[in-house]
């Protein structure tokens, strides 16, 4: 059976979606576990949140579906299948959603099916502690922030490096054999001036449900993750007698690369000196620099 504490930690580990009722358009994350689960929505101004067991199911159930009699797992899976579509950005026709909500309250109604018979539910979630919207976004964005600034300025260099190089062909004598693919040398400082006037705007109208795209859902789960390998290893050092009782299936595991993906390559993050680089960065910085051979120039150059 699953804890409090599980619940928590695999909530944390789940991406944030884009979900929209009616006019509201709202951020939201659950997890459905064996004995309950925890949903957290959000409209970047308050975030509302519910936890349940298996005893408030039950009694639930029998408040909204009096005709409906079964175990809190039925429940549970059915409430699964329902949610799952929506944060995925594919609910199902058959299943409808409404939302009430107040700075202090807010009520997720759903209304479907279940074996042929009606079937209602209400999500009532309240405020969320501060302490949980630091957990879930702030800590999260910000370790996401740092990371992407480390990549930005690792691509800047690799820009730079690639353009001594292509300046060295030419020196050389080597000329593009089409004439189209001629690029200007890449300025750092005019690329930041074109992200901040054309970039930057389009990415701050929040309003359009689509803050989490793929990647930085991918690239949120990998934070998350690494940060509750960090708190476990803080537990376990702060109670050394806890690390007979653990086992490595305790440790948040990446999920594995979808069907049709496999070429995608996923990136962890590590924590060096406070700042965020990606893992192959970390494997660059441990290996020594060596002399590159010049090759003969090809393709671009004849």
């Amino acid at each position: 059976m699953e804890g409090i504490e599980e619940l928590e930690s695999r909530l944390l580990l789940q991406p944030w979606a884009s979900v929209c009722f009616a006019e509201s358009t709202l951020l939201a994350k659950a997890y459905f576990g064996d004995a309950g689960y925890a949903l957290l929505l959000c409209d970047l101004s308050h975030m509302w949140y519910e936890r349940t067991d298996t005893e408030i199911i039950q009694q639930r159930s029998k408040d909204l579906n009096k005709r409906l009699t079964a175990h809190a797992s039925s429940f549970l899976n059915h409430l699964r299948s329902l949610m799952c579509p929506l944060l995925e950005g594919q609910p199902t026709s058959s299943t409808s959603f409404s939302c009430q909500l107040s700075p202090s309250a807010l009520t997720l109604h759903v209304k479907s099916e279940l074996s042929g018979m009606p079937f209602y539910w209400d999500f009532c979630c309240s405020v969320a502690p501060v302490e949980m919207i630091s957990r879930h976004l702030v800590r999260p964005l910000m370790a996401m922030s740092l990371a992407l600034q480390s990549q930005v300025q690792e691509l800047a260099s690799l820009l730079l490096q690639k353009d001594a190089e292509i300046e060295d062909f030419r020196e050389s004598g080597a000329a593009l054999s089409r004439e189209r693919l001629k690029t200007e040398p890449f300025k750092e400082e005019s690329f930041q001036q074109t992200f901040e006037d054309k970039t930057l705007p389009q990415a701050c109208c929040l309003g359009d449900g689509r803050q989490f795209t793929s990647s930085l859902k991918q690239l949120y789960m990998a934070v998350t993750q690494q940060q509750a390998r960090v708190a476990c290893k803080r537990h376990w050092e702060g109670d050394p007698e806890s690390l007979e009782h653990i086992s490595t299936q305790d440790l948040p595991i990446e999920p594995e690369p979808e069907e049709g993906k496999t070429g995608t390559q996923r990136t962890s993050v590590h924590c060096v000196q406070g700042t965020l680089v990606s893992s192959t960065q970390a494997q660059k910085a441990q290996l020594p620099m060596a002399k590159t051979k010049r090759k003969k120039a090809k393709g671009l150059f004849s």
